[in-house]
């Protein structure tokens, strides 16, 4: 019997080995006869080119404000998709967000050489390189360029570093050296302890790591080695292909260090040694004459029968549009016939694609449709009259319960938080500033001793995004929008227990009271203890350290929810308070136009507030008036100030009048108003437009006949600025993305239609929404979680390691990277600038979809 086991074993490792070889074999015939094959080319974007993959040489460069933010350096769009970045050199095997970062001293694009050039350089160590992209046969060079010596105490630290991201090469393996393996669903690689006097400083001698007090760091070590690697041989899509002519390359995993790491392939600069230091050869497999396959932009929510309903389709820039495209309808017998055959109406090319239009308005008849172009078809979407009448519960009902700072939080079985940050806040010392952007000054314009305890702040409030701090500004924005939902809609439902009094907050279940009055009451609650408390409302509430900052999970344990004592120490408690320096600072520099926008807020809850809880009512405003005059002294005193926070600030004393205007009626606030809103409105038509709007109702017909004219200047500009794209919608270019800009631009128009509505068609409100819903670029999934038949499956919330979303929330959306591409990731979601779900983002929404369905009431 022991032979006959022995023999099976024998055999069994021989059909193993066998079958690796075979499959090694079919990865490497593939690989050599049939992938890699078409040259790049440097274009006129100055980036190279070829079907199925972009090659970006510091198109975008790390700006500072965030760091590593994941989008700069030599980066890949590989069959259409970002996969590669952080291509530069790099100090640690790992780096994370907060490490340092080169800045681009130089770019040259050489055209007749065909190359690009980038100077990078380490202020801190007078490091200076160069790094030299060149095309050579189906892929390119890397050669880095030394004018002297790497510094000796950057000596085995300093490396060229290209990272990959994990979801792209997940259930794939890569080949070094001959060898496979297989890239780690989770991260389980080898990591050392170092002592901290190895660890190069991270960004103003933060850390990110909380070593309890033992001066150590993690250090990351290699999953593997060798001279040549080939990533994801099995998937022609994601295969690269890194050969080094010196260095050994090493493949590292990020994510042992933060759960938002890269794979990342490195290779160490050798010392002693100048010019030509390290030279890669790296070839991403393109697929021949490849073509990315259309986006079909539709509301993924769907529409009302009456509604105008346009899809917008996303070509690659070498496929032109099809001449027709068919919808198709369920009928009683379960099977979907074609209701409509339209042509597709070709659009032109925005930023690196070509667009179509399929206009299917005449499709009227409720009921269950896809759209098939080609031989592709859309998911399916519904026409009904009340299509969009819940598509705001997930918002209101899970995502702002959820968001709720100083209460726990539960649903059904789940607790989604515990009562976070009862040990109230500390004053932020002076001449700080913080790595979140947060600055302290050289007073605290307080009552207040740096890190001396201010009481009474344990209370309302939300957290503000995917992090869990406190800012005021963003606090102001949704109680001024729960204030409009209020008012113009009467929102009264009912999905949610609230008790103030236990701190406690219970999802789906009903209390009698109105969500929106409550969360209006528990956004108050916080700025009136920021007033009670601190004298006047602060730019924000937040951890101080950087290793609490990156807290993912339960907010209730990003501190120990125990008050400090300096008596104590580290990590020492008494029960009722702690050594640890972990409780939130308050930045409490005061400025005039967080004063005003806050009175603005405080007044218009006021309004709401009244009836529901009349003391609370009162006392803002109370609060209101008080904080008006002060700011209106603090302004008389103030030095001319042109700086970025004073100009995003102007306008803030017409909000603060034009609120408590329309809460007392009294005729010195409303003059203050209208002595203020024509001037904001010539210096900035689009962001004081609103207001001007808000005022109309509580105006006489002169101010209406002016606003009129203002307004179709406004129709004007904005009509030109959204016909440069195929959406007709205001798409941002920038680092963070536009959701919220479309949103507040669908819901400015709402109130132009109901005020003037021969200058406003209500389609140009549908049209926001349904952007938002899917009928964007990049993808067709809805930018809102949970609404509509697809949606995001990923978001940068606090439970964003887990690779899910919280209902409701609605994404940035497109994120711009130069010089042409619009991107939101749906397998990422460490993305904050497309995933991260912010308060007044969340607010606006919940305006607009009860906007839309008080359209629908209109004959």
């Amino acid at each position: 019997m022991r032979k006959l086991n022995n023999t099976s074993t024998v055999l069994f490792h021989f059909k193993r080995t066998l079958w690796k070889q075979v499959f090694l074999f079919i990865c490497f015939f593939s690989l050599f006869n049939s992938s890699f094959s078409q040259t790049l080319v440097l274009n006129e974007k100055e980036y190279f080119e070829t079907p199925g993959l972009n090659v970006w040489v510091f198109n975008n460069e790390y700006n500072g404000m965030f760091f590593d933010e994941k989008t700069a350096g030599i980066e890949f769009i590989h069959h259409g998709v970002r996969t590669v970045t952080g291509g530069a050199i790099r100090l640690q095997n790992t780096p994370e967000q907060w490490d340092l970062i080169p800045k681009m001293i130089s770019r040259k694009v050489d055209k007749a050489k065909k190359t690009i050039e980038v100077t990078l350089r380490y202020e801190e160590f007078n490091f200076d390189s160069k790094i030299i992209v060149t095309p050579k046969g189906k892929g390119f060079v890397i050669d880095v360029i030394l004018d002297k010596p790497v510094p000796k105490q950057l000596e085995g630290r300093a490396g060229f570093n290209m990272e990959f991201i994990p979801t792209s090469y997940f259930e794939s393996n890569y080949v070094v050296d001959g060898k496979a393996g297989t890239f780690p669903r989770y991260p389980a690689s080898n990591t050392e302890i170092r002592p901290l006097a190895e660890k190069i400083p991270q960004f103003a001698g933060h850390t990110t790591f909380d070593d309890r007090g033992r001066n150590e760091f993690i250090a990351t070590l290699p999953l593997e080695s060798g001279k040549s690697f080939i990533f994801a041989p099995e998937n022609p899509e994601r295969t690269v292909k890194i050969q080094s002519e010196d260095q050994d390359v090493m493949l590292f995993d990020g994510r042992n260090l933060g759960q938002n790491g890269w794979f990342i392939a490195r290779s160490i600069l050798p010392s002693n040694k100048k010019g030509k230091v390290m030279s890669w050869y790296v070839e991403p497999n393109a697929i021949p004459n490849w073509k990315r396959e259309p986006v079909i932009g539709f509301s993924q929510v769907g529409y009302m029968p009456g509604q105008k309903k346009v899809a917008v389709v996303e070509l690659d820039k070498n496929d032109k549009a099809l001449s027709t495209a068919s919808i198709f309808k369920l009928g009683a017998d379960g099977k979907f016939t074609e209701a409509l055959k339209v042509n597709v109406k070709d659009w032109g090319t925005y930023l690196r694609y070509n667009y179509a239009q399929i206009d299917f308005s005449a499709v009227k008849e409720k009921g269950l449709y896809y759209i098939q172009y080609g031989d592709q078809k859309t998911n399916t979407f519904q026409i009904e009259e009340d299509i969009y009448s819940k598509i705001w519960h997930p918002t209101m009902d899970v995502w702002f319960p959820v968001q709720m700072d100083h209460m726990e939080v539960n649903e059904a079985y789940r607790v989604w938080h515990g009562r976070p940050f009862l040990d109230d806040c500390l004053q932020a010392p002076v001449n700080h500033e913080h790595f979140d952007g947060y600055k302290q000054g050289p007073t605290t314009e307080t009552k207040y001793k740096p890190l001396e305890r201010i009481p009474g702040m344990s209370v309302g409030g939300w957290f503000d995004a995917g992090d869990f701090d406190i800012q005021t500004f963003s606090h102001v924005s949704v109680i001024n929008s729960f204030v409009e939902s209020w008012e113009a809609f009467k929102v009264s439902r009912d999905e949610t227990y609230i008790d103030q009094k236990t701190q406690f907050v219970d999802i789906h279940r009903p209390d009698g009271q109105p969500d929106l009055l409550q969360q209006i009451e528990h956004g108050v609650l916080n700025l009136v203890a920021q007033v009670e408390n601190i004298g006047h409302p602060v730019r924000g509430i937040v951890v101080p350290n950087l290793h609490q900052y990156h807290h993912l999970g339960d907010a209730s344990t990003e501190t120990d929810n125990l008050p400090y004592n300096s008596s104590l120490k580290p990590f020492e408690s008494n029960g009722v308070s702690s050594g640890t320096k972990d409780d939130r600072w308050a930045f409490t520099n005061r400025t005039s136009f967080l004063d005003f926008r806050t009175a603005g807020a405080l007044a218009s809850a006021s309004r709401a507030l009244k009836g529901y809880n009349n003391a609370l009512s009162a006392k803002c405003l109370s609060l209101a008036i008080k904080l008006t005059n002060e700011a209106t002294e603090i302004d008389k005193k103030a030095k001319p100030d042109n700086s970025p926070m004073s100009r995003w600030g102007k306008g803030s004393d017409m909000i603060a009048l034009l609120q408590l205007y329309l809460s007392t009626k009294d005729e010195q606030y409303k003059k203050g108003f209208e002595d203020k809103i024509w001037k904001l409105l010539d210096e900035n038509l689009d962001f004081n437009m609103n207001s001007a709007l808000l005022a109309v109702s509580s105006m006489d017909d002169n101010y209406k006949q002016k606003v009129r004219g203002y307004v179709m200047k406004y129709k004007e500009k904005m009509d030109k600025e959204n016909s440069e794209n195929p959406y007709g919608v205001p798409i941002a270019k920038r680092g963070w993305g536009g959701s919220s800009q479309v949103i507040n631009w669908a819901s400015t128009n709402y109130y132009i239609h109901n005020i003037y509505p021969d200058i406003m068609d209500k389609e140009s409100v549908y049209q926001g929404l349904n952007y938002v819903l899917g009928c964007h670029p990049y993808s067709n999934l809805s930018f809102v979680n949970a609404v509509g038949n697809r949606s995001k499956k990923v978001a940068y919330g606090g439970n964003r390691a887990d690779f899910t979303t919280i209902a409701g929330g609605v994404v940035p959306g497109l994120i711009f990277l130069k010089p042409d591409y619009l991107e939101n990731k749906d397998d990422w979601p460490f993305f904050w600038g497309e995933n991260e779900c912010i308060i007044d983002g969340g607010a606006w929404y919940v305006f607009l979809a009860n906007a839309v369905n008080d359209l629908a009431k209109e004959k």
